[in-house]
């Protein structure tokens, strides 16, 4: 029986102090109301008026600084002289370390408190400190405990290949039957990740702000509240985490890295690639608004002096907005001459509509995919015979490390021994993955095949449908350098890309824009073969004057190179 000491003192008032030490115990237990219940009943029973309660919510006993015992203590000082007892449930409620706890008492009586629990009394003799200080020392052995085989069994189920940790954005935890909690994509967070990290790792995206807009532009993706966006530095933790690409590990605990057992967002080649992306040079971000009104910003470049156009908006007197392009190179001849937008703009879609091949070449480029699927498939069975002969060489090598770690005494050779397990054990994954994918070759070859022959045979319909960074990775497919803009004459002959001078090469039909551009024809300007031996003696090489050589083309083909230029009598 606990004896009343609100008898000895004058104390009448009582405040109440509560704790749990995890979110679950909140979520799902009722831990703090069953510990108030019992501290109210005490209070009530020695004749106490409880005047306050204080509550830790999900906080260590392990820390003195918690925000509710700080607010207890503060209270007790702002009282004054006036004493109050301290009720709690049980002493591990108010301490789970010996040395926190001593500190706490002693704080405690010093604002004018009595810590009281109808588990126990707290005295001031050598045989109540010496039972107090035991059970404060139980409550510290039963935290470090619970910590030590939690961590245990969260070491034990990583190296098993499950991620134990905070989930990371795309990624949410459910519970299974045999397996626990386990990761499986939040959709639609998840593809938008992948969109983010493959777009990184193709170049789609040059810098880590240019992925963090993207980010911010999807409305699912979540956002910071208090920043009111992305921090770059959870950018950096997306692009740099190895759990998108399959993989876990656990530094803290010397696990390395291994294959997971939940779904990749990404390949592990697209992951290194990442990589290697954030270790080259850095890049100056791209502009914010660049391309969202002119679509040729920073792609047209002046004929006079090579460098890129800039654009501009102008209002007019009556407060219209027309859009101009312009060079802003001092010392370049057309310095400050403005292209009204439509203009230039118009003249590209123009020159866009010569850049597509003839349905001939279509489809011998489409029988072209076809024979090398049927190659590509006999291939992958001789890969896939191979692949699997490497991960039987590697289980059996991570066998032989794991061996030789048991029977070494030094931790330094353990180490070395640990790091190539890691080392292999990441060459399993790319192993596995690389054996998934020649699986599934030519699974999806003809839809693949098909999308890519949509965009070859018409440039020009992507352009007409697409948004602005659609159009802005379209100027780089098709064309290998910047186009050059000349406002007398319009656009220099512009450099195809790989792809499109193949199909150019493949049909000698393919459509670009004429040497003379693709400005009106000069009227009256003919030319001719001057060579007489030639069957193309005197024959017109062009129609209506632009400078088209293929209509001599058997003086070309014998090296004639001489064309006359003859003007007419009037002009």
């Amino acid at each position: 029986m606990i004896p009343n000491q609100s008898a000895l003192t004058e104390i009448t008032e009582a405040v109440l102090y509560c704790r749990v030490s995890s979110t679950k115990q909140l979520d799902e237990g009722d831990g703090l109301s069953s510990q108030q219940h019992r501290c109210e009943d005490y209070a009530r029973r020695q004749g106490y008026t409880v005047v306050k309660v204080f509550q830790d919510r999900g906080v260590s006993g392990g820390m003195i600084d918690r925000p509710g015992m700080q607010e207890l203590l503060g209270w007790l000082l702002a009282k004054g002289d006036k004493k109050h007892a301290v009720i709690i449930d049980d002493i591990s409620r108010f301490s789970r370390d010996v040395t926190v706890h001593w500190q706490l008492r002693d704080l405690l009586e010093k604002a004018g408190g009595r810590l009281e629990s109808p588990s126990m009394t707290f005295g001031h003799s050598s045989d109540d400190k010496l039972v107090e200080n035991r059970l404060a020392s139980v409550s510290q052995h039963q935290r470090e405990k619970i910590a030590e085989t939690s961590a245990n069994r969260m070491k034990s189920r990583v190296a098993s290949g499950y991620w134990v940790f905070r989930t990371m954005p795309g990624y949410k935890y459910v519970q299974t039957k045999g397996e626990g909690k386990i990761l499986v994509r939040d959709e639609p967070v998840a593809s938008i990740i992948t969109e983010a990290l493959e777009g990184f790792a193709n170049q789609r995206f040059a810098t880590q702000s240019e992925v963090k807009r993207f980010l911010e532009a999807q409305p699912e993706f979540p956002i910071q509240q208090s920043y009111g966006g992305i921090r770059l530095q959870k950018v950096t933790d997306i692009l740099t985490h190895p759990l998108y690409a399959g993989m876990v590990q656990a530094v803290k605990w010397n696990v390395p890295l291994r294959k997971g057992n939940h779904e990749a967002l990404i390949s592990v080649k697209t992951f290194e690639k990442v990589q290697a992306r954030l270790t080259e040079k850095a890049y100056a971000p791209k502009r914010k608004n660049l391309g969202k009104k002119f679509a040729l910003t920073g792609f047209a470049n002046c004929a006079d002096c090579q460098k890129p156009m800039r654009s501009c908006d102008s209002r007019s007197a009556t407060g219209k907005l027309y859009g101009y392009y312009l060079c802003r190179t001092k010392d370049c001849p057309s310095y400050g001459k403005s292209v009204r937008k439509e203009d230039i703009e118009g003249k590209f879609v123009s020159l866009l509509k010569y850049m597509r091949p003839t349905l001939s070449v279509v489809e011998i480029v489409r029988a072209m995919f076809a024979d090398a699927g049927a190659q590509r498939a006999k291939q992958a069975e001789s890969t896939v015979k191979a692949l699997k002969c490497d991960l039987k060489r590697i289980d059996k090598e991570v066998e032989k490390f794991i061996e030789m770690i048991a029977a070494s005494s030094s931790p330094h050779a353990a180490r070395a021994y640990e790091r190539k397990i890691e080392t292999l054990e990441k060459n399993k994954v790319l192993t596995e993955q690389k054996l998934a994918e020649m699986k599934n070759l030519n699974r999806h070859l003809p839809e693949k095949v098909e999308l890519a022959l949509s965009f070859l045979s018409n440039p020009y319909k992507i352009w007409g449908l697409g948004d602005q960074s659609m159009r802005r990775l379209l100027l780089r497919m098709v064309f290998s350098d910047r186009i050059s803009y000349d406002r007398k004459t319009g656009y220099r002959t512009p450099q195809a890309s790989v792809i499109f001078r193949f199909l150019g090469d493949l049909g000698g039909n393919c459509k670009m824009v004429p040497g003379g551009g693709i400005e009106p024809p000069t009227r009256g300007f003919s030319v001719h073969c001057s060579t007489p031996e030639l069957p193309g003696h005197g024959r017109r090489a062009v129609r209506l004057g632009v400078a088209y050589l293929d209509a001599c083309a058997r003086g070309v083909q014998s090296n004639c190179v001489e064309f006359q230029c003859s003007l007419p009598s009037k002009l």
